[in-house]
This record gives structure tokens, C-alpha cells and sequence, in this order.
């Protein structure tokens, strides 16, 4: 949490009012004792009327004030707390907007989520409450222990030990629940992540019927999680009976001191009715700081998580060697890659070239790693081994930003953002216009489809719940050519189209007059027939490299993906035999 104060930098002002405007109320509540017990042995015992109402308009007075000073404080708290949630979850979002692919697979979704939601309103609440209550808590309690010395040093004595009896049961029940609720925090990740699963995959598991599984899951975890609330809240619930108890003995204690003193003469009964007020404030304001105390105790928490995801570096190593090696669009020279926290690799030893124009395809089971290896081009990973240039540079030596404009990828899954399509198709090419935009969509076989509706100001729902699956992929396809990229990548982002526009978009992309190097990843073999070049992965490795006529001849794992696609594989096997 210490680490997260920097965002409070600018609101030292309001970090200081705060406190002191508490400050201020409690001196006024601190006096309120004394004046009662003024009216009692100066006005109604002496019959002096004037000195009762003067004492009562100056109680008013002070409760005036007293709410002036609590209302600005709450003011001064609120703000500080508000401002330092929203700079930290800006610098969250910054933080995991910079994070590479490696990261997020490391930290999950669910926990990020958690972190920018949960965790923030937790903090938020931690410094609020710091400002309002943790000065002004502890003033009162030693304020009243002072003014009972003041006004009785036996009677003192036993507001010590009360004190000290209230500060153990806190103190006891808060290292108890301490590490409760941070196992709360944690379980909370699990039943975000399940959460998030059930959303996204609603319509798979609506499709194979299993919703009472899912439901007996998501019970599971939350009621793992209410157990665990309960258990923590019973602990902390002992807190106000207890010390009531305590109190409440305590008052038992000090009225038959008091009595036994007033007999005597030693006091009066005004200062016995100051005595049992200021025996009661320190009760409220004891409870008061147990809960500071595990609100604090979530807050730092809380803040502890935040911490470590704004401690967590890109893995993404960053060259300054621009140097130009060779002269292909796309280079793979010993290109391995292994998954952080994953035993094998994903890649294994795979060296290639890509020319400008060239079109290349890549086809294997699933996981192959054909996606693992296209995802090296961008630099969305590092590579383990051996090195990826693009241009006949390290792809390590660019910025986002130039990867950006120099590829374009459609990625497996399409991803599409609430808004227009023009919101989305943007994302390419920011100062895209229109007429560039119409022009992808036409090259990606979508453009009658949206102009049946809206247009470019046909409404997206988030992660393209209104579209197809195929309307999604062709959307994601123009999205990543508006740019008109050198490089274009489509990660098997033709498989839910029909064969007859499959073609279509692929004939409209390989007729772009800039001519393009061309990526396409698919498991249909009619997708890559064309390909000047065809890469075949097998468990990660390269176990071919040809055109489609090579690869039929020398590829056995080609050949048997063929077979089960067209009827004539062995045909070009007999060919070649006879020639």
C-alpha cells in the first residue's frame, strides 16, 4: 500500500484538512462532557436558570460547528480518496494496456479484473477511512483519559483499565480476521474467473445442455466464499458484544465509584455524568477503530495486489540495434518458443523466409503451433531461440506502433468492441475514412452484409454479440487491412465461412495492388492450394515446406490432412512415382 501513496502526491492538501477538520470535531465533542456537567452542578442544582440555557446555547453552538467540521472533513476525505482511486485504476489500465501477451496469459483475465474493480473500491475506502478516523479515533480515546485524570485520578485508572481490556479484545479479534479476509480477496479471483468463463462460453454451454454442472460449480466456489465471509463476520461480530460487555461493566464500576465519591464530597454528580460520557465515547470510537482497523486491513490487501500487477515489467525484450540483415519481409532463422510455465516448447527450431508478395500457408492438427509461430511476427512473445526480423530487422528493435502499421492481424478468436463498425474497422486505422473503410469491408466480403443495416453506423455489441460468427471474422479481416499493411496475417480467420466466399475474400486480398506478404493459417487445405509456399507443423516442429504438389509427394502429415479433405491425394503420389 506504501508503494500506492504516490497517487495521492496531489492531494496533499485535502490529505492534511481532512484529519485536522476531524481533529477540530473531536475537541468540541471532547468539551461537550464538561459543559453538561457544568449545567448540572452550576444551573439545575443552584437553581440558576441563566447558567442552564447560556450552557445549552453553547452546546448548539458547538454541534454547529462540530457538523461543520465533519462535513468538511468528510469532504477533504472523500475527495482524496476518490482522486487517488481514479489515478490508480488509470495507472492500472496504462500498466496493463503495456503488457505483453505473456503477462496477461501469467496474471489471467479474472485477476486483473478483480485487481482494477475490487481491489481499487477497497484502497479507495482504506485511505477514507484512514483520513476521517485514524487521528481522531485515537485523540478521542486518549482526549477522554486525559480529561478523567482531570477531573478524577482514581476514576482515571479505571478508564486504564478499561482501555486496556477494550484494546486486547480488538486486537484479538483483528489478528484472527486479518488473514481471513485476505483469503476472502483471493477466493474472490476464483468466483470472478468462473463468472467470466459462464459469460463468455454461455452459448457452448447452452449448446451441450450444461448448465445445472456450471450452476453446481459456480455454487460451490461462492458458497466456499460466503463460508468464509461468514466466518470472518462472526469473528468481527464478537467485536461490538464484547465490548459493550466490557463497557457496560465498566459503567457498573465507575457509577459505584462515583456514588460512593459524591457521598464523600470528593465529586459531584455533574462530574460523574462527565465521567460516564466520556467512558462512552471511548467505547464508540474503539468500535469505530476495530473497523478502521479491517478496513485498512483489506485496503492494504487490496493494495498489496495492485502493487504487484504495477510492479509486473513487460517481458517483451526491447532492441536498439535497427540494423538490416537481409532483404526479406519476414525471416524465422532457428525460431523456438516456449510458454512461460509450460514444460515443452510450442516451436521448435523453425527457420523460413518470406519475400514481399509472397503468399505463405501454414496448415497442421491443432496444436501444431501454428498460431504460436505467427504470433512471433508482431512480437506478440519473444522467442526463446534464434531470431524473427521483419524488413531484415530484429522485430525486437520496432515500437508498437511500427509492428502496427506494418502488419495486420486477424487473430483465431475475432474480437470486436462495443460501438459502429467504423469504431471497429478504426482500430486498423485510426484516420481511416469512410470511403477506406468501405473499401475493406468489400475486400473482406462484408460490406453488403452491413449496409443492409446501418452501414459504418451499424451498432456493435460487445464482443460482437449481434453479429455471426462468420459476419465477426470478416469484420476482424477488415479491420486488419485498412491499413493496407506490407505484412497481412489471417490466423485461421476463415473458419466459419462458407468455401465460395473463403475464396472470394482470399482472391480480393491477393488482387490488392500493393501486393502484400500474405500469412494465411487454416486447416482446410483448399485455403493454401495457391500459396507459393506451404509450411506443415506437426507437434510444433516443421515437418514440410513446399507447394501443394511438392508437399503431396514428400509429406506424409500433408498428405494425410489432404486425404481427408479431397479425394485425389494419392493421385499426385502415383504422378510422381511414374515420372
Amino acid at each position: 500500500m506504501k508503494k500506492l501513496l504516490v497517487y495521492l502526491k496531489d492531494y496533499k492538501i485535502q490529505c492534511v484538512l481532512a484529519p485536522l477538520f476531524k481533529m477540530l470535531e473531536a475537541v468540541f465533542e471532547l468539551t461537550v462532557p464538561l459543559v453538561v456537567a457544568s449545567i448540572i452542578d452550576k444551573g439545575i442544582r443552584a437553581e440558576n436558570m441563566g447558567v442552564v440555557y447560556s450552557r445549552s446555547v453553547l452546546l448548539v453552538l458547538f454541534a454547529l460547528v462540530g457538523m461543520v467540521a465533519a462535513i468538511s472533513a468528510q469532504y477533504f476525505a472523500a475527495r482524496a480518496a476518490t482522486g487517488f482511486a481514479t489515478k490508480v485504476r488509470h495507472a492500472l489500465f496504462e500498466k496493463i494496456q503495456g503488457f505483453s501477451f505473456s503477462e496477461i496469459d501469467k496474471v489471467g483475465t479474472a485477476t486483473l479484473i478483480t485487481r482494477i474493480t475490487n481491489d481499487v473500491n477497497q484502497a479507495q475506502s482504506g485511505v477514507n477511512m484512514v483520513l476521517r478516523l485514524f487521528l481522531r479515533s485515537p485523540f478521542i480515546v486518549a482526549g477522554a483519559f486525559v480529561m478523567a485524570m482531570f477531573i478524577d485520578v482514581e476514576a482515571g485508572l479505571i478508564f486504564l483499565g478499561i482501555i486496556a481490556a477494550l484494546s486486547v479484545v480488538v486486537f484479538v479479534i483483528m489478528k484472527i480476521t486479518v488473514p481471513k479476509y485476505k483469503e476472502v480477496q483471493s477466493t474472490l479471483d476464483g468466483v470472478t474467473l468462473l463468472t467470466r468463463e459462464n459469460l463468455n462460453g454461455a452459448r457452448v454451454i447452452r449448446a451441450f445442455c450444461d448448465e445445472e454442472n456450471e450452476l453446481s460449480r459456480f455454487n460451490k466456489k461462492n458458497n466456499y466464499l460466503a463460508h468464509l465471509q461468514r466466518v470472518a463476520g462472526r469473528i468481527s461480530a464478537l467485536m461490538n458484544p464484547l465490548t459493550f460487555v466490557i463497557v457496560n461493566l465498566g459503567i457498573i464500576v465507575l457509577i459505584r465509584y462515583g456514588g460512593v465519591r459524591v457521598n464523600t464530597g470528593r465529586l459531584s454528580q455533574g462530574d460523574v455524568v462527565a465521567l460516564y460520557n466520556y467512558l462512552s465515547q471511548i467505547l464508540v470510537e474503539l468500535v469505530k477503530f476495530a473497523n478502521l482497523i479491517v478496513t485498512v486491513t483489506k485496503g492494504f490487501a487490496s493494495g498489496s495486489r495492485i502493487a504487484a500487477v504495477l510492479e509486473t515489467e513487460s517481458t517483451l525484450k526491447k532492441s536498439d540495434n535497427a540494423r538490416v540483415t537481409n532483404n526479406y519481409a519476414v525471416a524465422f532463422d532457428g525460431v523456438s518458443l516456449s510458454y512461460d510455465g509450460a514444460g515443452d516448447e510450442s516451436i521448435s527450431d523453425i527457420t523460413f523466409t518470406a519475400n514481399s508478395g509472397e503468399v505463405i500457408g501454414i496448415i497442421g492438427s491443432t496444436g501444431s503451433g501454428k498460431t504460436s509461430l505467427v504470433s512471433l511476427i508482431p512480437h506478440f512473445y519473444d522467442a526463446t531461440k534464434g531470431t524473427v526480423t521483419v524488413d531484415g530487422r530484429d522485430v525486437a528493435s520496432y515500437t508498437g506502433d511500427e509492428l502496427q502499421k506494418k502488419i495486420g492481424f486477424a487473430m483465431q478468436k475475432a474480437e470486436l468492441f462495443s460501438g459502429t463498425v467504423r469504431d471497429n474497422v478504426k482500430w486498423g486505422k485510426s484516420d481511416a475514412t469512410d470511403s477506406e473503410i468501405d473499401e475493406a469491408l468489400r475486400i473482406a466480403q462484408i460490406y453488403d452484409a452491413m449496409y443492409e443495416k446501418d452501414g459504418l453506423d451499424t451498432v456493435i455489441e460487445h464482443g460482437g454479440g449481434n453479429l455471426s460468427g462468420g459476419q465477426k471474422q470478416r469484420l476482424s479481416v477488415a479491420r486488419a487491412i485498412v491499413g493496407k499493411p506490407q505484412i497481412i496475417v489471417l490466423d485461421d480467420s476463415a473458419s466459419a465461412l462458407d468455401f465460395a466466399t473463403e475464396r472470394a475474400m482470399r482472391d480480393a486480398i491477393l488482387s490488392l495492388s500493393y501486393n502484400p506478404t500474405l500469412f494465411i493459417v487454416s486447416q482446410r487445405c483448399s485455403s493454401i492450394l495457391s500459396a507459393d509456399r506451404i509450411i506443415v507443423l506437426d507437434d510444433g516442429r516443421c515437418v514440410g515446406m513446399g507447394t501443394n504438389e511438392e508437399l503431396l509427394k514428400n509429406c506424409e502429415v500433408y498428405r494425410e490432412i489432404y486425404s481427408s479433405q479431397f479425394d485425389d491425394a494419392y493421385r499426385y503420389v502415383k504422378e510422381g512415382q511414374n515420372d
